[in-house]
């Protein structure tokens, strides 16, 4: 039987007519959110192809389909095609959100219609309808309760509230409040009934529910380009730019000095094709391809390849408290008598003598409860009160003026009977009409256990007789018994991860919707800094730059609603943060959404923030994340090394392309020849330099400024420093020992030289930190798998009649290769010496 009423009951009972929801879901839509406005998969392609990386790879591909090079066509073809279907897979998935959120929005509903009871889909609740809620049902749209029996709410999906919360009836009709906080008469969509059942009349659905203001916040915030992308694009474009110059350049001046145009065009084709930058796009899908396996390896699902990127450079760390920092379960952390205290983290089993408390509070719970705490006491008991033997003679319900529940036991088929109350402290001590002394004692008692971040229940017992039960429960003389206090425990290694993320340089924010007693425990326990906490209320009056400046020094939010999330999320990025978002809840899938990188949690996080997010942790680890920020920055740094040495490299292989001009000699290097050394330098940019180890010193730096480029003017500088000692390499092997050779030795000879400096090259980059002795003895299995092919290919290039013709070489002596090895010695030994005056340098 519901308790309360509306002032017009009868009309609620009745419900609406299905005339009435029909007009009502014809001027107002169905309880949907609103659709996505859902690129078809052409568009999406269409839009992937224009990108100029992978329209660079394409061209790349299609100018070697026409000289005639099928296997380099076949290989740019193949990944383009590759990075094509990988951009379009994620673009697809990423517009996913609103679907999820329809899925939640809109359950079966159990409503009233021309008064009677009929099951229909969520989305056919329209605003007015009267709305039955039971146990184990999802709320399909916004309401106010007429009529509540021990309806408790779980809305943590809204709110961050990690255990269920207490709903009272409303005696009028009033307009909807927002989510939060116990002893509220309002349901919101998609929130799970755990406890009881209640009646509502819907007063929002569909986009003005609280679930569908989220998700259109959602459809409003646009996700930033990856920097790693737009910066990429400069670099192709520099290098392009250069590219059609020289090509033109040699074009012109060969054949104006020779005559031979046809030669000409054949020696700018090769020298565009040698400065061609097919490698940086090539690189960036290799790098964020295998970077998304190792995160996957580490039990994190990369959705969006762009955060990979962001990983290394993450300054603040946002993360949710429940199902997060803590278990997302409750358990009973102390308990409390005037006399005695026991608590589960000091390690010690549970005194007899406090074994009433917990008896006393079982008793008082559900036979076979549902709700956590109840859960939480019986597991310490170690049984449910259905397990007893004893049969429940009557139940008293949470009322809104008392916030106490009784249950009354059959003693031994006896005509007395036990009695035995939970709930609110200060409830349980009026029933238990408590002095002054024993007054001061609990609440001082309830103000500490508070303190730690606990919830906190009464609990007593009385005795009656069977035939002359009240009517309420304060017709029981009730003797207190003691406090039970529950808590959300702390994951065991999170004060380890954030000690990690400290010494990275990564500042961990709390931002929760419990209450900043609870929000300051946790993260006392967590090792989170300050004791500063900013609520809802106080955040809700601050302008923006004050938060920007509060948010400087305050590392914990509390009663935060899903809006400030959002808004807290944007200032940190307006500070110049880089920002990552931890989160599990519809709530969080705004802020998720809108920062850098976010991290929804697998396990317990629902599909709304996963399809939010960047990246999911399959294993809800907290410690994951500060795996994940480990492998971001050594991708990052990785990929540094890749980028100073295709700059570098790419030197030396144009300089060589144009020193018949400067010589008055023939073109030494041809398309085959490039498509030879392409063979080398894309898979050890691609694959050996992704497979590189940390720096030493990879987690005790703080992370890179978020202006930072991939090739700096450090970087930037040290590549070309490299190329030009590979090219003065060259020049001085053919002033030394090259002037008088015929042109096929000569060719066999530099192109030798350039293969051997090329490997030089590899060594140098593969580490910023590391001596050339370490460097070598790092292990790089890939490193070994490249070279060794590579110097049977050249032999056999160099020895074999049909591959000498392909490649116009001449014989080559044994005094030529000791040169050429002479030159990449020299080449390598003088980097290495230069290299610890760049070092610092490479951080910027």
């Amino acid at each position: 039987m519901f308790a309360g009423q509306w002032p017009d009951q009868t009309m609620y009972r009745s419900g609406l007519t299905d005339g009435e929801a029909r007009a009502r879901l014809q001027a107002e839509g169905f309880n949907d959110l609103p659709s996505a406005e859902r690129r078809t998969l052409l568009h999406i392609v269409g839009d992937v192809l224009r990108e100029p990386m992978f329209a660079l790879l394409l061209g790349a591909g299609a100018v070697y389909l026409v000289l005639g090079d099928l296997g380099e066509a076949s290989m740019l073809l193949a990944f383009a095609t590759f990075s094509v279907l990988i951009a379009v897979v994620q673009q697809t998935r990423s517009e996913r959100v609103l679907d999820a959120l329809r899925d939640i929005a809109s359950p079966r509903a159990l409503v009233i219609r021309d008064g009677q009871r009929r099951r229909i889909p969520g989305r056919e609740v329209a605003r007015g309808d009267t709305i039955v809620l039971l146990e184990g049902d999802r709320v399909p749209a916004d309401g106010v309760l007429m009529a509540v029996t021990d309806l408790q709410v779980d809305e943590s999906l809204l709110t961050g509230e990690s255990i269920a919360v207490r709903k009272i009836h409303s005696t009028h009709d009033i307009a909807m409040a927002r989510p939060g906080g116990e002893n509220t008469p309002f349901v919101y969509s998609g929130t799970l009934i755990v406890h009881g059942e209640g009646m509502a009349v819907i007063q929002a659905t569909g986009p003005r529910s609280e679930l569908g203001q989220i998700g259109q916040s959602l459809r409003q915030i646009a996700s930033e380009p990856p920097r790693l992308q737009v910066e990429t694009r400069h670099l192709v474009g520099v290098f392009a730019a250069f590219g059609i110059a020289a090509s033109l350049l040699v074009i012109v001046v060969h054949g104006l000095m020779h005559g031979d145009w046809l030669q000409a065009v054949l020696g700018g084709i090769a020298l565009g094709m040698s400065m061609l930058p097919e490698e940086f796009p090539l690189v960036l899908t290799a790098f964020m391809i295998m970077g998304a396996w190792r995160l996957s390896r580490a039990r994190v699902l990369t959705r969006r390849a762009a955060a990979i990127e962001m990983l290394g450079a993450a300054t603040v760390l946002c993360t949710d408290k429940t199902g997060t920092l803590t278990e997302n379960r409750m358990t009973v952390a102390e308990l409390r008598t005037p006399d005695l205290q026991w608590r589960r983290d000091a390690g010690l089993p549970l005194p007899e003598a406090l074994g009433d408390v917990i008896e006393a509070a079982m008793l008082a719970s559900a036979p076979h409860p549902s709700d956590p705490m109840e859960k939480a006491i019986v597991e310490l008991a170690g049984r449910d009160a259905g397990a007893t033997g004893r049969k429940l003679v009557r139940h008293y319900g949470l009322g809104s003026k008392l916030l106490a529940m009784s249950n009354v036991w059959e003693v031994d088929a006896t005509e007395s009977c036990s009695v035995l109350a939970k709930g609110a402290p200060e409830a349980v001590a009026s029933l238990c009409r408590l002095g002054d002394s024993d007054m001061t004692w609990l609440r001082q008692t309830v103000d500490d256990m508070a303190g730690r971040g606990e919830r906190v229940l009464g609990v007593a017992r009385a005795h009656s007789a069977i035939g002359d039960l009240p009517e309420s429960q304060a017709g029981f003389t009730f003797e207190f018994v003691g406090l039970v206090g529950f808590a959300d425990p702390l994951r065991a290694n999170v004060p380890d991860a954030v000690a990690e993320c400290r010494s990275a340089g990564v500042r961990v924010i709390m931002i929760t919707g419990d209450y900043p007693a609870t929000a300051r425990a946790i993260a006392r326990q967590a090792g989170l800094d300050g004791d500063a906490v900013i609520d809802g209320a106080e955040l809700a009056k601050l302008e923006q730059p004050t938060l920007k400046d509060r948010l400087q020094s305050t590392t914990i939010f509390a009663r935060i609603m899903p809006e400030q999330k959002l808004r807290i999320v944007e200032a940190l990025k307006a500070n110049g943060e880089i920002v990552a978002m931890t989160g599990d809840g519809v709530n969080d899938a705004p802020a998720l959404k809108a920062a850098h990188i976010g991290i929804a949690m697998g396990g317990r996080g629902t599909d709304v923030a996963r399809e939010a997010s960047s990246l999911v942790l399959l294993d809800d680890d907290f410690g994951s994340i500060v795996r994940t920020i480990r492998l971001g920055r050594r991708i990052y740094d990785n990929l540094r090394k890749a980028s100073s040495y295709i700059v570098a490299v790419h030197v030396p292989i144009a300089g060589l392309a144009l020193l018949p001009l400067f010589f008055g000699l023939p073109f030494m290097l041809t398309p085959v020849h490039i498509a030879f050394l392409e063979m080398v330098i894309d898979p050890a940019c691609s694959i050996v330099f992704e497979a590189e180890r940390d720096e030493r010193d990879l987690m005790r730096r703080p992370p890179r400024h978020a202006s930072s480029r991939l090739l700096s003017s450090a970087m930037g500088g040290w590549s070309l420093l490299q190329g030009m000692l590979a090219l003065i390499a060259l020049v001085f092997v053919f002033l030394a020992v090259g002037r008088d050779l015929p042109e096929d030795e000569l060719r066999a000879l530099l192109f030798t030289s350039l293969v051997l400096i090329n490997a030089s090259l590899i060594l140098v980059n593969r580490s910023f930190s590391s001596s050339l002795v370490g460097a070598i003895r790092r292990p790089n299995l890939f490193l070994w798998l490249l070279l060794t092919p590579v110097a049977v290919l050249l032999a056999v290039a160099l020895m074999w009649p049909p591959a000498m013709a392909l490649f116009r070489f001449g014989p080559f002596h044994a005094h030529d290769l000791a040169v050429a090895i002479a030159a990449a010695l020299g080449v390598l030994l003088i980097a290495e010496a230069i290299k610890p005056l760049w070092r610092v340098s490479f951080r910027s």
